[in-house]
């Protein structure tokens, strides 16, 4: 059987490596499109065997070159977002709406046989977020140029790689006390990497189409909740502190000014609604492939790195803020 090509956008991302490695074991291979060869090159190519993957530097935006790359493709993915903008067109409307509106119109023309798109769950509501605004017109677009796509929501993406459990135990193991926004109250459904990348796989090996996917995991955790289960994974005590909204407004906006923001005013925005399941489409359980990797036993396999003591610490949690 001829293996299918695969042209992914966004992999060298902790999502992307995941998905490399399970493609390129199925049989597919794979061209994922970098804006930096020589420093993201190395890592994507250790993902996979030699002849299963090739890798090509261009800008995303580069339409005359990305659209060579179309002639022989089966299958595109589109795993490329961003938290918060940045200079270099890395807006969102860039990032989340005109770029997967070039990617539908290019599937479309070559007639590419599947085209996913990597979105976020809870959009529909967070109407007072640019975040999500953009990721909605993003939807929008592809579903009116290549109504065969399928979308996927996931919830929040963790794991050793990720931008979320281990920037929340770094600022645990350092601070005193940590903020609560919204008293913690906020509702996630995380969802491990492998979790979602066997969805990604499901969806190209079984041939689904036309969808809208939401992508979480086994358990709904609140904010607070999953602060409490960090704390207890590398052993420290610390206070957490509800914050008004005022005072949180202010942070957001002092976070915002550095390079790589702990917080922004659009973040706090979407921390105002839930990321658990709407009810209104499919999850991953329902098309046949449930999330099965528990948060806490995930997180427990690389938190030791913000334990003291490392990996063979015995120190005990002992909890004063539960």
């Amino acid at each position: 059987m001829k293996a299918k090509n695969c042209l992914i956008f966004g992999g060298s991302g902790q999502i992307g490596r995941h998905l490399i490695r399970k493609l390129t074991k199925n049989n597919y291979k794979v061209t994922v499109v970098t804006r930096n060869l020589h420093q993201k090159g190395y890592m994507i190519k250790t993902q996979a065997n030699a002849g299963y993957i090739d890798i090509v530097e261009s800008n995303i935006f580069d339409e005359k070159k990305i659209r060579k790359l179309f002639s022989q493709t089966d299958i595109c993915i589109n795993l490329i977002g961003i938290l918060y903008e940045g200079g270099n067109g890395n807006t969102f409307k860039n990032i989340h709406s005109v770029f997967p509106s070039i990617l539908a119109k290019l599937c479309k023309e070559y007639k590419v046989q599947q085209f996913i798109h990597l979105s976020a769950l809870g959009i529909n509501n967070a109407i007072d977020s640019e975040y999500a605004k953009s990721k909605l017109e993003g939807e929008k677009n592809i579903q009116k140029n290549f109504p065969l796509a399928t979308i996927l929501r996931p919830s929040v993406v963790y794991s050793v790689d990720d931008n979320f459990t281990t920037n929340f135990m770094t600022l645990l193991s350092r601070l005193p006390f940590f903020p609560l926004y919204y008293n913690g109250a906020t509702k996630f459904s995380p969802i491990h990497c492998s979790d979602l990348t066997d969805v990604i796989h499901h969806v190209v090996t079984k041939n689904i189409y036309s969808k809208i996917i939401e992508c979480v995991g086994p358990e709904i955790i609140s904010l607070k909740e999953i602060l409490k289960r960090l704390l207890k994974l590398i052993s420290k005590n610390r206070l957490l502190i509800p914050l008004p909204f005022f005072v949180a407004n202010m942070s957001a906006k002092f976070f915002q000014l550095f390079p790589k923001p702990l917080l922004t005013v659009d973040q706090l925005v979407l921390l105002k609604y839930d990321n658990i399941p709407s009810n209104k489409y499919q999850t991953n359980s329902d098309v046949g492939i449930p999330s099965t990797r528990i948060f806490d036993q995930e997180v427990e396999k690389y938190s030791y790195m913000w334990r003291e003591g490392g990996q063979f610490s015995t120190k005990k949690y002992n909890p004063t803020n539960s």
